[in-house]
């Protein structure tokens, strides 16, 4: 009988959990269709300005920004976008593996002197670093309480500045970006310095606009133009990459409690299973042990 309390409280135990893992899909499903929405109406934005960009540069001789200055890459920050929090499947450790990554094979002679700087959106991605002692220079997993353009901007202009001062002569961000609900795709960018339109490697980019196929009607004047516009470009471009880190980790958490949720069904059917064949075997012992008595008593 010791075996079916058991069972018993197991299936208790796993019920219990697949409610939980129900909700969190339900909740997660919700907040994937906001945040969904929130970059797919930002997409459209920034790849126009990207090609307002192009399309403005390239009628200009160079461009003076301090933001579009190629320097040797002896100072390196990377922005890792994680989440705050787990039960997202893979989400969290395979942004932290292509991080490592980037640093093993790109930037490892940075990192050995001791020149290469990490900055956390996402408790997940602070807390690995912060323990294993690289230079962690900022955490900011509260931007997730309040996902907005103007909370990432403030963490943009001081990249921007710290970029600007010589600080850091390269800027990459690594994150997932946004697929689909099932689908995260690892993304590594550099969003300093600048790279010129013609170098960008993204599917919306066409060389043939460089030539500047559209005549703009520009006050007061290119060269101030293309100054306003790539401050702007680089603050999209940040924005845009942790608002499709948050849409891959509600899809993330959505498709990885969904599973636990089958996980549970299927296991709750075997210990049913379990529990019913120890039940029958419970009554067939007692059964044979009242036979065997009743034929003791009657033979005695």
């Amino acid at each position: 009988m010791a075996n079916l309390k058991e069972v018993r409280n197991r299936i208790t135990s796993v019920s219990s959990t697949q409610q939980i893992t129900k909700a969190m899909k339900m909740v997660s499903a919700a907040k994937l269709k906001r945040a969904t929405n929130a970059i797919l109406q930002l997409r459209p934005y920034a790849n126009k300005l990207r090609d307002i960009l192009a399309d403005v540069s390239a009628s200009v001789e160079g461009s003076n920004s301090p933001f579009t200055v190629d320097r040797e890459p002896n100072k390196v920050l990377i922005v890792v976008v994680s989440s705050n929090r787990g039960l997202a499947g893979a989400f969290n450790a395979n942004v932290i593996k292509m991080t490592n990554n980037l640093i093993l094979n790109k930037y490892a002679e940075q990192h050995a002197k001791g020149n290469l700087s990490i900055i956390g959106i996402g408790k997940k991605g602070y807390d690995f670093y912060s323990k294993r002692n690289f230079n962690v220079i900022a955490n900011h997993s509260d931007l997730f309480s309040d996902l907005n353009f103007g909370s990432v901007s403030v963490v943009t202009e001081f990249i921007m500045e710290q970029f600007k001062e010589g600080n850091f002569d390269r800027v990459e961000v690594v994150y997932n970006q946004f697929k689909n609900a099932a689908v995260q795709e690892l993304t590594a960018e550099q969003i300093l310095p600048l790279l010129p339109p013609a170098e960008e490697n993204t599917p919306h980019t066409h060389k043939a606009k460089i030539e500047a196929e559209v005549d703009y009607i520009i006050e007061p004047s290119k060269e101030k133009i293309i100054e306003e516009l790539i401050p702007k470009a680089i603050k999209i471009q940040l924005y845009k990459a942790v608002l499709d880190s948050n849409a891959s980790e509600h899809g993330a958490r959505m498709t990885a409690m969904d599973k636990a949720t089958e996980n549970a069904g299927d296991l709750l059917k075997s210990l049913k299973l379990s529990y019913n064949q120890a039940r029958q075997a419970a009554i067939t012992t007692e059964l044979t042990e009242i036979v065997s008595g009743a034929a003791a008593l009657s033979n005695g």
